[in-house]
């Protein structure tokens, strides 16, 4: 066990449903992660985008935490809190002269090339614009945006090429995931990142505002995520059930095995408590490097919610 006191880690779940056990997966090796170097770990709640949220969503989420014996160290934080430091970080981007207002509807860029990312922005906007309702969208250039994967290796973007300048305020007036995510990272002092590989593409833009606000940029590690048997991810768009609450241990159980840890026999007939001392002591982040999904529907179906 390294003595690294110093890594701040987070778990940080958007409101949009229950836990799921892809979920679960993120929540199990970030905090494995953060207790195994001895260090902190912190649980976010990210509820800005409302239209997507579930009411109570939030509750249920932290419910199935404390039922799954996770302990965080200090005070759940919500993303909304932190409302004036987004506006404050919008405003250093304008008047650094990094970001700038945009009218383009979706129509607009109906004929847009798109790349892995989706839509590259043509850069339409660039120059100005004078609609009374807008987007922001912060520039970018082609240099490359690199970074280590602690999992994954070596990734890099040239953003102006790939995604072109990316909105950072939402023509609805609401700050968009990218820019709110930096910014509660850095009021949290967030030095290590482990999250699901689906997000690993976002990464760069991230770095890019990190660096756009003068702000540290934490390490990353993306683990595989969970896929049903058709290779889909398993999410709440694709119907992944709530993980139950009344049979904790074995599906925390067949989560250390999802995420290789290689449980022995028996495990899942001990406590809670039992389950996490053995999976701190012998946490091994190293063993899913290069490994990018792990199916585990078949594997843990018996343990979904009737």
């Amino acid at each position: 066990m390294s003595e690294s006191g110093d890594y701040v880690g987070r778990f940080a779940p958007s409101p949009t449903g229950p836990l799921h056990f892809g979920s679960l997966l993120a929540a199990v090796a970030s905090y494995l992660e953060a207790r195994h170097r001895n260090g902190r770990w912190l649980v976010r709640i990210e509820d800005m985008d409302p239209p997507r949220e579930q009411p109570g969503a939030d509750r249920l989420i932290v419910n199935a935490l404390e039922h799954y014996g996770f302990e965080w160290d200090d005070d759940i934080s919500y993303q909304g809190a932190s409302a004036d430091a987004h506006r404050e970080a919008l405003d250093r981007l304008a008047e650094s002269g990094l970001s700038y207002h945009c009218n383009c509807s979706r129509k607009d860029l109906a004929d847009a090339p798109r790349g892995p990312l989706g839509i590259i922005y043509p850069g339409t906007c660039r120059a100005g614009c004078d609609a009374d309702e807008y987007a922001v969208r912060v520039r970018t250039t082609d240099e490359p945006i690199g970074f280590e994967d602690r999992l994954q290796g070596r990734q890099e973007q040239r953003l102006e090429t790939e995604s072109g300048d990316f909105v950072v305020l939402r023509r609805d007036g609401l700050v968009a995931y990218h820019l709110a995510v930096v910014v509660d990272d850095h009021l949290q002092g967030i030095t290590d990142i482990v999250r699901g590989i689906d997000l690993m593409d976002s990464t760069p833009r991230q770095i890019w505002l990190q660096r756009c606000l003068g702000l540290h940029t934490p390490t990353y590690a993306h683990i595989p995520v969970a896929v049903h048997a058709d290779g889909s991810k398993l999410s709440k768009l694709t119907g992944a059930p709530a993980i139950p609450l009344d049979r904790a241990v074995p599906v925390l159980v067949a989560a250390l095995a999802a995420l290789g840890q290689s449980p022995p026999d028996g495990l899942d007939t001990g406590s809670l408590d039992e389950v996490w001392k053995w999976a701190i002591e012998h946490w091994q982040l190293g063993v899913l490097r290069g490994k990018t999904s792990v199916e585990t529907v078949a594997r843990t179906h018996h343990f979904s919610s009737p």
